[in-house]
Order: C-alpha cells, then structure tokens, then sequence
C-alpha cells in the first residue's frame, strides 16, 4: 500500500494561525515517515524484493525538506520503478557539513547537502546564490540544475557521488531579534550565516558573521549568542524564528540564495538493475526532483509569510529605494568576485551566469 503525503499547498495555515498547531500537524506526518520503519513507499507485494535506500537528513523532523521533498521524491521513485524502490529516512547520521562524506563512506545511500557549510569544496554552485536573480525558488533550482548539466558539471565538484538533484531556497533575508528599518542598523549585528554567497554579503553589510549548522539556530538566538540570522522566510517556521526572531529585513529580489544538492553513493546506484538506473533517470533525478524541490521551498516561504503577517509581535520591514540602490551597488561587486572565482575555478563564469540569467527568464515566462 503507497503512502501518500498531503501536498503543502492541500495543508493550509488556519485563520489565525498557532505554531504549536502547524507544529503539531507537522509532527505528526514526520512520524508518520521515520517511525519504525521510517519512509517506506512500496507496494505490499514488492516490498520482499525491492531494494531499500537509506536517505540521510540532518533537519528538524517537520522541515519541508523531510515532509515533503524527501517524501515526494520517495513517491516519485517508487512509482517510476513500479515499486522495485523502497526508502528509509534516517536522522542524525551525521553533522550537516558531514553528509558528503557520509555517502562516500557507504554509512547512507542519499544525503541532503548544502554547499555552504564546507568552505572551498564547492565554487560553481556559488552562482546561484548570487543576489539578482528574478524568480522563485522553482524557478532557481531548475536553473540550477540546467547550468550544472551543461556547464558546471566538469568541475567535478561532487566527485565520488551522483548529483541527483540540485535546488536553492527562496531569497535569503534577516530575521532579527532587534528592531532593523535600514541597511545602517546591520552595522555590526551578529548574525549567523550559512556560508558561501550569505558571507559574502554579510562582509559587505557589516554584518559580523557566525557560523552555526541551522538546526542550532533558534538556541543561538534564544542565547543572545546572535542577534540575527539570514534565512528564507520559510525557516521561520521551519527553525521558530517567529519566536526569537521577531523583526525581518527584507531586501526585494532577496540578498542572496542558499544552494543544495541530492547526492547518492555511486556505488548503491550502479547495484541497482539495469532497468532501475534508466527510469530514476529518465523520470525522476536531474530537472524533474529540482523542479519538485524548488517548489516546496515556494510553498514553504509562502506559508511562513501568512504566519508571519499574522503574528502581532512579527514585523516585516522592505527596504528603502535609497537602500535598495545601496545594496545593487553591492551585489554588482559580488557578482563580479563570484564570477571570477568560478572562472579560476575552470568553467567560464560569466557563460554560465548569463546561462542562469537566460533560464530563470524563460522559466518566468512559462
């Protein structure tokens, strides 16, 4: 019997939205997928002979990317292979900058990464975090996986896995404890930063940056450890920033983009039948589970937005025309550093920023 997970959009926030309530809700569907069993999708009569595949998250039991991404893309390859594929996801593998290595040493088959938590390994994917860009999340990540595909990839970057996706959250803004109305007021605020693009923006804003995995975010606030955080606006619900961060600065079109890929051991993936491997690949891994992805990154930001709006203790502040043109003066400058490092790199920088420019464009247009 296939488990079949509500879409984000099919679980509306309520009128008066409670956290506890969404949280609840939330919880409920992770245990649902990790239980005893974890996430298993199959059908009863090919679960004896189906081929089982360990899927590590390092995120909080009711974050999108586990009661969503990772249950849909569980359904998408169960279907694809008429059940011949079943998955359980695990928690608590590994810390989050481990999970490359994870895959690599067999201990799971499929992790969740981002790029920004190791420092150096990782100079392509930096592009899209570029501030700029028009268009969602959805809009991102299939852009994403595009210019990988096709220009990107030789960098070989993920070398020893098999990217199966690629995807980017919505645009990045603060969310503070303290009260932010210009760009002035990030002058020296501690703030965390997830790394790549965000610290690079954060050196520009004035911005002293901290380095926490996000699952210990909210402590870090809670603490006073930091003042601020740079997050999506879906991680307010995510990482309970309605609670310790009340305030959100937010710059339109975002001041940077946060990159993740789906990686799977080559090893698990080339003991799958023949048969297997082309329906994954042909149905499932490349454009359509970064397509799939960014897409629940949108649901996610929207709801949070709603909730957001309709906590009277949250405020959200848009920057000013005149910081506005502050900050394009800034991104231009980072654009032009990213560019020439992914170019030193090996790949032409500029080709493929224009390529994600292009594609993010026709994407807008569908």
């Amino acid at each position: 019997m296939k488990t079949h997970i509500n879409s984000a959009e099919s679980r509306k926030l309520p009128d008066k939205p409670s956290f506890v309530q969404w949280e609840n809700e939330q919880m409920g569907i992770f245990k649902n997928l990790l239980g005893s069993a974890a996430l298993v999708i199959t059908t009863a009569s090919a679960a004896l002979a189906a081929e089982n595949i360990v899927i590590s998250t390092w995120l909080p039991p009711t974050h999108p990317v586990n009661t969503e991404m990772f249950a849909q893309l569980s359904t998408m390859m169960a279907d694809a292979t008429g059940g011949e594929i079943t998955t359980e996801l695990k928690s608590g593998l590994a810390s989050p900058p481990a999970q490359m290595d994870l895959v690599l040493d067999g201990l799971a088959d499929i992790a969740f990464v981002f790029h920004g938590y190791t420092p150096g390994r990782f100079v392509g994917t930096k592009l899209i975090e570029l501030p700029g860009y028009d268009g969602n999340a959805e809009a991102a990540s299939v852009a994403h996986w595009r210019v990988f595909d096709a220009m990107l990839k030789d960098l070989n970057e993920h070398r020893g896995v098999k990217v199966i996706a690629l995807t980017t959250h919505g645009v990045g803004q603060i969310h503070s404890s303290k009260p932010l109305n210009t760009l002035a007021d990030l002058q020296g605020l501690k703030t965390r930063l997830g790394g790549g693009v965000s610290s690079d923006v954060g050196a520009k804003l004035g911005l002293v940056g901290i380095q926490v995995p996000a699952p210990k975010v909210y402590e870090t606030l809670d603490s006073g450890a930091a003042d601020a955080v740079a997050m999506n606006m879906g991680e307010r619900i995510s990482f309970k920033l309605n609670e310790v961060a009340e305030n959100v600065y937010e710059m339109p079109g975002g001041l940077y983009r946060g990159s993740f890929a789906v990686i799977m051991s080559k090893e698990k993936f080339d003991s799958l039948p023949e048969d297997v491997q082309k329906s994954l690949d042909s149905q499932v891994f490349g454009e359509t589970a970064s397509r799939m992805m960014g897409a629940v990154w949108d649901a996610s930001d929207e709801a949070a937005r709603k909730l957001t709006m309709e906590t009277p203790s949250n405020k959200i502040v848009a920057a000013s025309a005149e910081d506005q043109a502050a900050f394009a003066i800034m991104a231009q400058e980072i654009r032009e550093m990213i560019i020439a490092e992914v170019t030193e790199a090996g790949a032409d920088g500029q080709a493929a920023y224009d390529m994600i420019v292009k594609e993010m464009a026709a994407e807008a247009g569908n």
